[in-house]
């Protein structure tokens, strides 16, 4: 235990130099995690690390969905629900049947059973490693949300097809009709009990007298439960925790405090961060262990036969994208689409973003080492490099020139009729209106007798009469300058007092809760004014 200590802790200092290195070259973390993880593995301090797929399907996977449900927009999920239930269920399925054929006819003792299993393995595409590189780059928010949305939900159907070509593996039946009742037996209550559960955490929020702490303490027993009460009954977990996060996500104001909102944030950002930070320097560290089990002849083999797995997913893929897109096409004369003409530059773009990850690692490893007879499980070696070559390679090639294809298409949004900052404006204008006309029609009793209240309308006013200068192209800069400078005084004054607050700080008599207040005011005051006052940064803060 007190070796395994001084590993992690010496894994997460790494992982925050090597996160600090992404930031400053402009690279998505994962990528630098897995690449750095490599060469780890041969260092004798860290070669001992072991990733258990119990880990990572109970301890990791549930918070990691959950946040990322947390993160999605339920409007723009619904409203591109067809595209990315298509991705995450159908080209799924159709990857592993492929997957399947060629590996049947090209690898050496794989049988269809066994490149189902790979199939399952290798078809879902990574929400984490999607999410990291995206950030970096500008791109229309539909193309995040399909992306987004399908890495969310393909899990599911892949762990099921991957759950079903194990059984008939260990137990050497396989009947369709009957699969296929399961599969969507599955599904269907999957969703039925991540919601079942996430109704009762509501019930939780909602009418028990909770406070912040434990309302974040609530937030991660949440997916837990989902998880773990959906496949003790055989069911998707990760669709219960997925639908559940959806639910629980879309009613957050209704059931979290804002403190209980901005705590949560915080602690949640932190955690997710550390659990994906592990899981992809894992995934370096842990393929030296996988090319020694191969044995020294069945290196070059396994690199071949990686190598057209590889080009097989990723030319079906792009097939699958552009397929989708013409099926909309032809779909859209019959029924209501969201997109009816998704144009060619979509498809190309979606069929570069199949980085796999975290799910993919953790299948390949439950692989059990023997079958029922005793037997070695068969080509559970290969399926294993195949799988982590498949991660590093989709991870490492498409990850980092996904940036440059997407300014080499150039694909415009168009969804974006007016400008983020525009659209900021407006909402602030609304916002300050409904605020003076409020003050004016149910506290003017108030405005003549209490100066608290009149500053405040004074200061609603002159915020309303710099938002309407904005919006004058003349004026525009001009009013941005008053921006720059109301923010850098303000940022000054905000130093000084808490330079003034550590001083008193110092006397007996200040009690020391009361000086953690204050600081705690002026951060909030500061991310206010972060948020409040940021021009130009083309919303990604936002």
């Amino acid at each position: 235990m007190h070796q395994q200590i001084i590993q992690y802790t010496c894994l997460l200092a790494i992982i925050l130099a090597v996160v600090m290195i992404a930031q400053k070259i402009k690279i998505a973390y994962p990528i630098l995690l897995v690449l750095v993880g490599l060469p780890l593995g041969f260092v004798p301090g860290l070669r001992g690390i072991e990733i258990k797929p119990d880990i990572i399907f109970v301890v990791f996977l549930p918070p990691l969905l959950y946040e990322a449900a947390w993160n999605t927009s339920w409007k723009d999920f619904w409203k591109w629900r067809r595209v990315i239930s298509s991705f995450a269920f159908l080209i799924v399925i159709l990857t592993s049947c492929i997957v399947a054929y060629v590996s049947n006819n090209v690898i050496p003792g794989f049988t269809l059973a066994t490149g189902f299993l790979l199939g399952g393995i290798i078809s879902p595409p990574d929400a984490v490693s999607a999410t990291a590189i995206l950030k970096n780059v500008k791109v229309p928010k539909r193309f995040t949300a399909i992306v987004e949305g399908e890495s969310l939900m393909n899990d599911a159907s892949s762990l099921v097809i991957f759950r079903f070509a194990l059984a008939a593996i260990l137990t050497g039946k396989f009947v369709f009709i009957e699969a296929a009742t399961s599969f969507v037996l599955v599904i269907v209550m999957g969703i039925a009990t991540g919601l079942a559960v996430a109704l009762a955490f509501y019930a939780i929020h909602r009418f028990l007298p909770t406070t912040p702490i434990m309302d974040i303490i609530l937030t991660f027993i949440t997916p837990y439960a989902m998880y773990i009460i959906a496949e003790e009954f055989h069911f998707s977990g990760v669709l219960a925790v997925v639908s559940g996060g959806l639910f629980l996500s879309a009613r957050r104001h209704e059931i979290l405090s804002h403190r209980s909102r901005l705590q949560g944030f915080n602690v949640w950002e932190a955690v997710a961060f550390v659990l994906n930070s592990l899981v992809f320097i894992l995934i370096g560290l842990e393929f030296p262990v996988i090319i020694k089990a191969l044995g020294p002849g069945g290196i070059g083999p396994a690199i071949k036969y990686s190598l057209i797995i590889i080009i097989t997913l990723i030319i079906t893929r792009f097939a699958s994208t552009f397929g989708a897109s013409a099926f909309t096409v032809f779909i859209s004369r019959f029924i209501t689409t969201a997109d009816p003409r998704p144009g060619w530059k979509a498809p190309l773009l979606l069929g570069w973003t199949g980085m796999r990850g975290v799910v993919s690692l953790a299948a390949a490893l439950s692989i059990p080492i023997a079958l029922h007879s005793g037997e070695p499980f068969p080509q559970r070696n290969l399926i294993l490099f195949i799988t982590f070559s498949v991660i590093i390679a989709t991870l490492v090639i498409q990850g980092l020139t996904l940036p440059v294809f997407i300014k080499l298409v150039d694909m415009p949004d168009p969804d974006l009729t007016i400008s983020f900052e525009q659209q900021k404006q407006i909402v602030r204008k609304k916002l300050h209106k409904l605020s003076l006309q409020l003050l004016e029609d149910k506290y003017h009793d108030q405005l003549e007798k209490n100066d608290m209240v009149k500053a405040l309308q004074l200061r609603l006013a002159a915020d309303m009469e710099l938002l309407h200068d904005w919006d004058k192209e003349g004026n525009r800069e001009r009013t941005e300058a008053f921006y720059d400078d109301y923010r850098n005084i303000m940022a000054n004054l905000m130093d000084e007092q808490r330079k003034f607050l550590r001083t008193i700080n110092k006397k007996d008599n200040i009690n020391d809760d009361i000086i953690r207040e204050q600081m705690e005011l002026l951060d909030l005051e500061e991310e206010k004014l972060r948020r409040y006052f940021l021009v130009g940064q083309d919303g990604e803060d936002a």
